[in-house]
């Protein structure tokens, strides 16, 4: 895949502060506009694009900073982050997902020998990670979408406030029960990605990757009736399961992003584990479909391409289809946590890639 163009992001004063910019992990379409989200906050960020003559887009900017306590209830307040790794949009509702990932604690230059190893003994739970949000998308009167607590019945809900996050329903599964208690980067349980087709989401997962098969969940939310600002899961097959996983031959990789195009899933691979590279984009087939297969194995994936990637930094987190003409082929967005030195703007931006896909 070739890079066509750079365009810059650009982000207002609070969010530079908070380094929402250089923290990157989702991102998706939404006609004019861009939903992104950086992984050390609790909120999404709705950019609108900036378009030339000949209709492609040149940049987004005009920057709208959603609140997730200002809508549904977090497990540990509004301070803390919520590690937001995957948004998708459909039927009218932005879905944000945590990691649902533990975290041990990072070596610092400045720290010792007995204080490094005392860190990296630490692993540590934060609650806001644990999170699926339901938010409600209704047009503004500008004509651009809009995140609203209520749309008349449609409320703001959330899933993973009592004992029944995702990861909760997986403490008696046979392949990712033992790795709950893993931080991400050891190749513990790490959500990064999610895509909604129909009234299914698929939940793609960096890590545990199993003798090097990665792991996507398919889940099927709703509104909990006993309170509209909740979810519930209901069954995904005629078995009552409440979710079913599958299995991807990735070639050892993990699911860094999901990304919808028709009924067609694109999934970006990287790592699991805390290495560069590399970074590619993979067409899943026909995945949105009921009688999707347990296991994919690799003849049934098609390689679109690699993306370029730095050392220790420039790693691609989101990846968006843009709607825009191609002929015969699409573009993809490709968003970048730590990003490298030349993707920061003087004017307080951060550099994209537009990406050219054949077919």
């Amino acid at each position: 895949m070739d890079v066509e163009r750079r365009i810059e992001l650009h982000f207002a004063e609070e969010s530079r502060d908070a380094e929402t910019h250089t923290n990157l992990s989702a991102v998706r379409q939404d006609g004019r506009c861009l939903w992104v989200a950086g992984d050390e906050t609790a909120t999404v960020e709705r950019l609108t694009a900036l378009a030339g003559e000949d209709g492609r887009v040149t940049g987004y900017g005009g920057q709208l900073t959603v609140r997730l306590a200002d809508l549904v209830p977090l497990p540990a307040g509004a301070d803390q982050e919520a590690d937001i790794e995957g948004l998708a949009r459909g039927d009218g509702w932005l879905w944000a997902i945590g990691s649902h990932s533990l975290k041990r604690k990072k070596i610092k230059p400045e720290h010792g020998g007995r204080k490094s190893r005392k860190r990296l003994a630490t692993v540590v739970r934060e609650d806001n990670r644990f999170i699926l949000a339901r938010l409600p998308l209704v047009d503004g009167e500008d004509g651009l979408p809009e995140i609203v607590a209520a749309d008349g019945d449609r409320t703001a809900a959330v899933l993973g406030m009592d004992k029944d996050s995702i990861t909760d329903l997986l403490e008696d599964d046979p392949h990712l029960a033992p790795f709950l208690a893993i931080p991400s980067k050891d190749n513990g349980i790490d959500i990064e990605g999610v895509a909604a087709h129909g009234d299914r989401l698929y939940v793609g997962l960096r890590g545990p990757v199993l003798r090097g098969w990665a792991v996507l969940i398919e889940i099927r939310p709703d509104t909990d009736p006993g309170d509209p600002r909740r979810l519930r899961l209901l069954p995904v097959g005629d078995d009552g399961a409440l979710y079913r996983t599958h299995f991807m031959d990735l070639g050892g990789l993990g699911i860094r992003d999901l990304c919808p195009h028709g009924d067609d899933l694109l999934v970006l691979t990287g790592p699991s584990m805390d290495l560069d590279g590399p970074v590619r984009v993979v067409r899943w087939r026909n995945a949105a479909t009921a009688d999707a297969p347990e296991i994919v194995t690799s003849a049934e994936l098609e390689v679109l391409g690699d993306l370029p990637y730095g050392e220790g930094d420039d790693h691609a987190e989101g990846i968006a289809v843009l709607d825009e003409p191609n002929g015969a082929g699409f573009r993809l967005l490709v968003v970048y946590d730590s990003p490298a030195a030349g993707r920061l703007t003087a004017g307080g931006g951060v550099i994209a890639d537009v990406v050219n896909v054949a077919g």
